[in-house]
């Protein structure tokens, strides 16, 4: 599957031929420099890794120096491998924003904006315990009994319980390219991108 790295520039909507408005996410994809070409007799594998947003020499190691050398390229924060490229890529190439069409379906993957540490009614839609009757004290958003008595005397793991939420790896599949600015790097894609704007993001083809 194809692809290439992008960052994501926040939300906005669009009017459709009807005049229903659509909300959609504007993605800035590329451009990306082939940094390393995977195949089958060296790695065992195919794969081509893309490299996007420009990074200071001074904040790079020099065996990383080298390995962007071999591409003629400069430094570069991302990296990431694609496997599917139907065109045969060599170290140096560019891939923009032009490797998608309007009306493509694109998968999106991404890291979901971190939430701390939250308790069991954000974090899994508990109802709380009871109502404000029968002598129920600041219970409306505990998470209630856990379950297990005197056997097997001990909390199951994978109970739903308070914790960290959020900054997990989300893959939101299925969305429509709405336009494609080549002259800006830009895609206006429908429906919400995981993430925060900023946030680094993979868009599959």
């Amino acid at each position: 599957m194809s692809g290439i790295i992008g960052k994501k520039i926040g939300m906005t909507s669009v009017y459709d031929a009807n005049g229903k408005i659509i909300p959609c996410t504007v993605v800035e994809a590329g451009p990306c420099v082939v940094t390393q070409v995977r195949s089958q007799e060296v790695d065992g594998y195919q794969a081509v890794q893309l490299a996007y947003d420009e990074k200071k020499e001074k904040h790079t190691s020099k065996a990383m120096m080298g390995h962007f050398a071999k591409a003629q390229t400069t430094p570069k924060r991302k990296l990431v491998e694609f496997k599917g490229f139907t065109e045969e890529k060599k170290l140096g190439d560019i891939i923009k924003v032009d490797l998608f069409l309007e009306g493509d379906i694109v998968d999106i993957i991404g890291t979901s904006k971190g939430k701390g540490f939250q308790g069991v009614v954000k974090r899994h839609g508990f109802g709380g315990v009871g109502g404000q009757t029968h002598g129920q004290h600041n219970r409306l958003r505990a998470p209630g009994s856990l379950g297990a008595s005197s056997t097997p005397s001990r909390v199951f793991k994978g109970m739903r319980m308070a914790g960290r939420m959020g900054g997990d790896r989300v893959k939101v599949q299925n969305l429509e390219i709405l336009k494609v600015l080549t002259d800006k790097n830009l895609l206006v894609i429908k429906g919400s991108v995981p993430g925060a704007k900023g946030s680094y993001i993979l868009i599959e083809k």
